[in-house]
């Protein structure tokens, strides 16, 4: 339930304080810019920026930080959608869908979508934060080693049964992709699949991977062709064509809500963030749809579904941070750092004797979300001049930008070799027919697996009737196996049918 006077009391705080809404739209352009530019995350562009706010009183530097947050949940989207090339681990999902959107030519709507759907998604996780910021933390409290295993899996399963490929192939795909994951150091100070060489101690770096399974093996894809839109009429940038973009996810209010909803809820465990939350969100769509065969061949739901889980993760990921003072993600944890250089500590205490402070945190984030949508606009209208550049010259710039980055990201080799090794693995996936998405998310899951498998393990004494007593393990194990448990039948019945007729 909302406090009604601190509620007033936060309005008042809001208006009194109109420092706090000036620093709203740098946040959002630092944002925006940052998250567009694969390789630069938004918890680099918080850590950047963080110095910033030493000198600012704690409530606009709180809303400047989360302005940048707020901008960069839909910047990563903008590479997405015209380049296959997500700017942010939290925009992989994107690409499935707004990318085919724009090789059709269909590049403003699907930038207007995916506007629409971060504005809305931002709105919806602050407005799920702004009934339950109070009661949320004995839920959240509640989840073990043993409930956050089972939800690292079940990302990796969705993705891996939900695509086009086989269910062997995807399951292939994905154990791939954790077996990436587990290459360096493991938790017990055991050295694997490093074959010797000190440079993958630390295992493969992330970011690079990424861009080298998603941007380099497209790259490899698009040899060749002239432009990313074949059709030269189609190049042409609409402001028209943005805004019904936007009218058409506007059209879609239930997938809207239930995207928004999942990414919020999912966003409020610790350390699953906004990568799980976009995926997930995305899966469930394409389950639930009555065409899932047109998923990933420019389905506007599947962007829906994408962005709006990813920008409400923002709203369930302050959940954490405010309720439990524990960060949800890296941008999360850079405010938490913001927290402690204000001499603050996040937590139930700090509601209860804060909640004046709390309400206008959200209220706040509440009208970025709105103040997004104009910023946005302009950002995209500009943005969407990707399509008229010429294949010819995009890839070797973009190939050299994605090597120069991934350089910077590591500080050594590591990175561009990182870069090219995976998107030479991802074109050869493509091309034989295995989803390069699920290999993606098991080496982003893999390695939070890894570990709450390790705590489970301990926790048991390596017993595996230990999840008997734990009921929330139970029916999110049910809930797995009724996710993927509809494709598995069809499958079943599929290839029983083909070997009839054959």
């Amino acid at each position: 339930m909302i406090n009604a006077e601190a509620f007033n009391a936060a309005l008042s705080l809001l208006g009194n304080t109109p420092i706090a809404w000036l620093v709203v739209p740098p946040g959002l352009i630092i944002g925006l810019f940052f998250g567009s530019i694969p390789g630069l995350s938004i918890s680099i562009a918080m850590a950047v920026f963080l110095p910033a706010t030493m000198y600012m009183d704690f409530l606009p530097a709180i809303l400047f930080l989360t302005a940048i947050f707020t901008g960069g949940g839909f910047g990563g989207a903008i590479p997405a959608i015209m380049m296959n090339i997500p700017g942010t681990s939290s925009s992989v999902a994107t690409s499935f869908d707004g990318y085919p959107m724009a090789r059709r030519g269909e590049h403003a709507q699907a930038l207007g979508i995916g506007l629409v759907a971060s504005v809305l998604g931002t709105l919806i996780g602050y407005l799920l934060l702004l009934f339950t910021v109070q009661s949320i933390s004995q839920w959240v409290l509640r989840l073990g080693p043993t409930e956050m295993l089972v939800v690292a899996i079940w990302g990796v399963t969705l993705i891996a049964v939900l695509n086009d490929a086989s269910i062997s192939k995807g399951i292939a795909a994905g154990i791939l992709g954790i077996l990436i994951s587990t290459i360096g150091y493991s938790d017990a100070g055991q050295m694997r699949g490093t074959f010797g060489s000190m440079y993958l101690l630390d295992g493969i770096p992330v970011i690079p991977a990424l861009i080298g399974f998603f941007a380099a093996s497209e790259l490899f894809n698009l040899v060749g062709k002239q432009y990313i839109v074949d059709d030269s009429a189609l190049r042409v940038v609409r402001f028209r064509n943005i805004l019904l973009g936007m009218g058409l996810a506007l059209s879609k209010p239930f997938q809207l809500l239930r995207g928004g909803s999942m990414g919020a809820l999912i966003g409020a465990i610790p350390g699953v963030g906004a990568s799980i939350a976009n995926l997930a969100a995305y899966a469930t769509a394409k389950q639930r749809s009555k065409d899932p065969d047109s998923f990933g061949k420019g389905n506007p739901s599947g962007l829906i579904a994408a962005e709006s889980a990813n920008s409400s993760s923002e709203g369930g990921s302050m959940i954490t941070l405010l309720a439990l003072g524990l960060p949800g993600g890296a941008g999360t944890a850079v405010l938490l750092g913001a927290f402690a250089m204000h001499n603050v500590t996040g937590g139930p205490r700090f509601i209860r004797e804060n909640p004046d402070i709390v309400y206008a945190l959200i209220i706040g984030n509440m009208a970025q979300a709105v103040l997004l949508l104009i910023v946005g606009l302009g950002f995209i209208f500009l943005a969407g001049y990707i399509v008229k550049l010429s294949l010819k010259l995009m890839i070797p710039i973009v190939m050299v930008l994605s090597v120069v980055g991934s350089y910077a990201i590591t500080g050594n080799m590591v990175g561009p070799i990182t870069v090219v090794t995976t998107g030479i693995l991802g074109w050869l996936m493509r091309r034989y027919g295995y989803p390069v998405a699920a290999t993606v998310v098991g080496l982003l899951v893999g390695g939070m697996a890894e570990g709450e498998l390790a705590r489970s393990m301990q926790i048991s004494s390596g017993n595996l009737g230990f999840i008997v007593d734990r009921p929330i393990t139970l029916v999110l194990l049910a809930l797995l196996l009724l996710s993927v448990l509809p494709r598995v039948v069809g499958s079943v019945i599929k290839r029983r049918r083909t070997a009839t007729n054959t």
